[in-house]
């Protein structure tokens, strides 16, 4: 199974693109904002899911991890497919993904194209549950300190610190996605947990 591919831009299409290892090129569809990385000739690196089928073997490619790890989550959901998934994933990118499943947002689901409001509720209804896993790691369920992904970046840090200050995994999810949604995409661990703190549930809130 392919798991990374790291080559040459060879082609770009719509949702696909061709990557050139070694002579070799390797069709792999991806997400909007995935492509919007690419130029044709330029060097890429892609997290691949290999999905195999009875009469094909698909790739779906993501330069960050966390995306990836996401459409193998909305895949698991009932009535969303691949081409779904990676329609979800165009319009909203994980951060925005996150937020939409803690506020129970549907409408911003459906702006995905083929996402009607059946499946919107489905997705919302199916992983409100696993977005505090996905986002902190296996310790979410815990409570206590947890471990965060080495890709998790500045958000994955800042609600780790706000559990550990001892805020329910969460209002402190709620609160550093917030936090985000207001300040500049590069804020600082710092910036986030200060702006969360200010909308974070009273410690020993929800857990």
């Amino acid at each position: 199974m392919i798991a990374k591919l790291t080559g040459l831009v060879d082609s770009l299409g719509l949702d696909w693109v061709v990557i050139d290892v070694g002579g070799v090129g390797y069709l792999s569809f991806c997400s909007g904002p995935t492509l919007g990385r690419m130029t044709v000739g330029s060097g890429i690196s892609l997290h691949i899911e290999t999905v195999v089928r009875e009469d094909a073997i698909l790739l779906f490619g993501f330069v960050q991890l966390l995306e990836r790890d996401w459409f193998r989550l909305l895949i698991t959901v009932q009535g969303v497919g691949v081409k779904a998934a990676l329609a979800i994933l165009s319009v909203l990118p994980p951060e925005s993904l996150v937020m939409a499943i803690v506020s129970g947002d549907k409408a911003a689901l459906v702006r995905a194209p083929g996402i009607g409001g059946k499946i919107a509720a489905r997705v919302l209804s199916e992983l409100k549950d696993k977005v505090g896993t996905l986002v902190l790691g296996p310790g979410a369920a815990s409570g206590g300190a947890i471990p965060v992904p080495n890709d998790g970046g500045s958000m994955a840090d800042a609600i780790s610190a706000l559990i550990n200050l001892g805020y329910g995994p969460s209002d402190a999810l709620r609160a550093i996605t917030q936090a985000a949604g207001l300040l500049d995409g590069d804020a600082t661990v710092e910036a986030l947990v200060r702006a969360g703190l200010s909308g974070a549930a009273p410690r020993g809130g929800s857990r």
